[in-house]
């Protein structure tokens, strides 16, 4: 998972640089003061010949359905389906700046959660086939994801429980019935090693040694071979195939994504 540099070539070298180091997907959030996800991915997959790009994950709030699900499926024509359209009900901070900002109306979450079914529902109907990863914190929005997603991102906080994994990853089967096993798991890794980078800790503190003590699946500590066996017993547990790395961790990462791939 990357953040775009400040200009267009050091973009691409970017981009480049994460498909050789052997990651199979380059995803850009959606948040005021970057650059609009969507041509960001274009440029990124235009600089690479195999690497999947997405968003993760585009904020319902600030786009129409049928608008959104339009330019999602241009991208997955113009990528050669390399695209994967991650969308969610958006975080606080990005549902605020929509009214302050952007100048939307308030949005309640039930509004919220009903334009990502609008925006899949008009994807679906465009063609194209989009991979559609749903980022699902609460029990509504895994009733959703389970019903309609191809990839399913659990938010939760840094001292959730193995257990309450568990729970949710429950929920989301239970919902998907009968298409339980074609949802592939994504787990996000904001943490790699022994420091917290500055702009995670608004998400995660400030306290390694609350996340070490906590046993924290937001983070990740060891050797290569030690971080690709835990997540092995991740994937053996919770189903996490899909690993979301931070983009600062992009070269210490790599070692780890070399003893994974082909897994």
């Amino acid at each position: 998972m990357g953040g775009p540099s400040h200009s267009a070539a050091e973009w691409r070298q970017y981009a480049r640089r994460v498909e050789d180091l052997g990651y199979s997907t380059l995803s850009v959030p959606d948040a005021l003061g970057f650059p609009a996800p969507l041509p960001t991915l274009a440029v990124a997959a235009t600089a690479t010949t195999a690497l999947r790009v997405g968003t993760f994950v585009l904020a319902s709030t600030v786009r129409e359905p049928r608008m959104a699900a339009w330019e999602a499926n241009s991208l997955t024509t113009l990528t050669d389906n390399r695209f994967e359209f991650g969308i969610g009900t958006g975080n606080p901070r990005m549902n605020q700046a929509a009214v302050d900002e952007i100048g939307l109306p308030s949005t309640t979450f039930t509004q919220r959660l009903d334009r990502v079914r609008q925006t899949i529902t008009h994807l679906r109907e465009l063609g194209a086939e989009t991979p559609v990863l749903i980022a699902a914190g609460g029990p509504k929005s895994r009733a959703l994801a389970g019903a309609v997603a191809d990839i399913v991102t659990l938010p939760h906080g840094p001292f959730a429980t193995r257990e309450e994994i568990d729970h949710m990853v429950a929920a989301t089967a239970e919902a998907a019935g009968s298409r339980a096993d074609q949802i592939e798991y994504n787990m996000n890794i904001l943490v790699h090693g022994d420091a917290i980078p500055p702009w995670v800790v608004p998400l995660v503190g400030d306290d390694l040694d609350a996340l070490i003590k906590a046993d924290s699946l937001l983070m990740l500590r060891g050797t290569p071979r030690e971080i690709a066996d835990e997540l092995q017993r991740r994937r053996d547990r919770f189903g996490s195939s899909y690993i979301t790395v931070n983009g600062y961790h992009l070269e210490t990462f790599a070692p780890v994504v070399e003893l994974l791939r082909d897994k």
